[in-house]
């Protein structure tokens, strides 16, 4: 995989504004990242407030070959008998070693990609993921937290945490930066704890 690492950020119509702002700026600005928008057929989308987004490419497998990562941004469409499949992508970034992301509903997508068989992980809540997956395999490494999950390269989150979402995705990504992740931490957490911004 390249120095300079691209995320791909999956929306589908009715996509979570809140669920990707903290990653998706904090790769670009803090890390040096490239993240682009992918969506099913590359076609626009709009957002859970009703903002317009022109994706920059598909989910073709062939189209994302330079993703190092890709993040899945929740939807209630992903909870609908409609939903798209993303499956290919999500297997073959995880299959070269890829860190692969669901946030809220967006899970879902992880889920049914088998993504989950052998990854802890959480979601929505444990009831919440089952009435919509009920056999999915991994169940039984469901963890009921309200803040994200990383098991190796898989990393999964309710939708009331995007930043420990962020955090934890870019951990994975970078597990090297140390420095910059603790800055990183401190920075997302003085809002709730009034702390003065510290690198440790």
């Amino acid at each position: 995989m390249s120095a300079a690492k691209t995320i791909g950020f999956i929306f589908i119509d009715g996509f979570a504004d809140w669920e990707y702002g903290l990653l998706s700026a904090s790769a670009v600005e803090w890390f040096g990242a490239r993240a682009v928008s992918l969506s099913p057929g590359g076609s626009p989308r709009k957002s859970m407030s009703g903002f317009h987004l022109t994706p920059d490419r598909s989910l073709e497998v062939a189209e994302n070959a330079d993703l190092d990562a890709v993040a899945v941004i929740g939807s209630d469409h992903w909870a609908s008998n409609s939903h798209p499949d993303p499956s290919p992508l999500l297997k073959a970034v995880a299959a070269r070693g890829g860190v692969v992301g669901g946030i809220c509903a967006g899970t879902l997508a992880l889920a049914r990609s088998g993504l989950f068989e052998t990854a802890r992980h959480t979601s929505n809540g444990r009831d919440w993921i089952l009435r919509h997956e009920p056999d999915y395999a991994g169940s039984a490494h469901y963890e009921d937290l309200p803040y994200a999950v990383a098991d190796g390269r898989i990393v999964s989150a309710p939708g009331s945490a995007p930043g420990t979402f962020a955090l934890a995705f870019m951990k994975a990504l970078y597990p090297e930066q140390e420095g910059q992740l603790a800055e990183m931490k401190t920075l997302f957490a003085r809002e709730f704890t009034g702390a003065p911004a510290r690198a440790s």
